[in-house]
């Protein structure tokens, strides 16, 4: 007799049976298209944006350009606020001497703008003028900071002219100045001025 009841009353809930399945099936996929909660999202590290052939021009006081960069492609990380840059060229702009050049094969921008970090065969070419030859710095990490004409590294550093080979340990460039500071184990080697 109870049996029987129970399976009365089982047959009575059997067409409702579909609908609690469609009702679990939504929950669930509800769940599934719902945004990652912020502790998640912040571990992931994806480009939200990237720009082939990026070029930017910044102006002095005066809204004169005072230094380009341009890159071969950019990309930028919102997690850590990172853009990252291929094949970066920075061209500082004077007005009484020829333009200083700065390359590398990679890079990195802070997240404010203000410094720049290249890596990778990183070469600065300061033009002769000024009474001053032609000078070539290469290095594989340089930390530029663009507004102050103001460069350094704490890694190993060539530096060549028309006569002279220098390699050193860290160096403080100055381009406002014009003026280097190699800061050890220096070594020279000097080529004498033909006569």
């Amino acid at each position: 007799m109870i049996a029987i009841r129970f399976a009365d009353r089982a047959r009575s809930w059997l067409p409702l049976l579909p609908l609690l399945l469609l009702l679990a099936a939504t929950y669930w996929l509800n769940q599934q298209v719902q945004p990652l909660p912020q502790i998640q999202s912040q571990l992931r590290h994806d480009v939200d944006y990237y720009v082939d052939n990026f070029s930017a021009i910044t102006l002095n006081e005066l809204g004169q350009p005072r230094f380009t960069l341009n890159a071969k492609k950019l990309w930028h990380y919102p997690d850590d606020d990172s853009t990252h840059l291929q094949m970066p060229y920075l061209t500082s702009l004077y007005e009484d001497r020829p333009p200083t050049i700065t390359s590398a094969l990679t890079g990195m921008i802070s997240s404010k703008g203000d410094d720049v970090f290249l890596y990778d065969e990183v070469l600065v070419l300061r033009p002769a003028g000024n009474g001053m030859v032609e000078q070539r710095f290469t290095t594989d990490y340089l930390h530029v900071v663009p507004d102050r004409d103001w460069a350094e590294t704490d890694q190993a550093v060539v530096m060549t002219n028309q006569y002279n080979v220098l390699r050193a340990v860290g160096m403080e460039l100055d381009n406002k100045a014009y003026t280097v500071k190699l800061l050890s184990r220096v070594r020279a080697f000097h080529e004498p001025v033909p006569h």
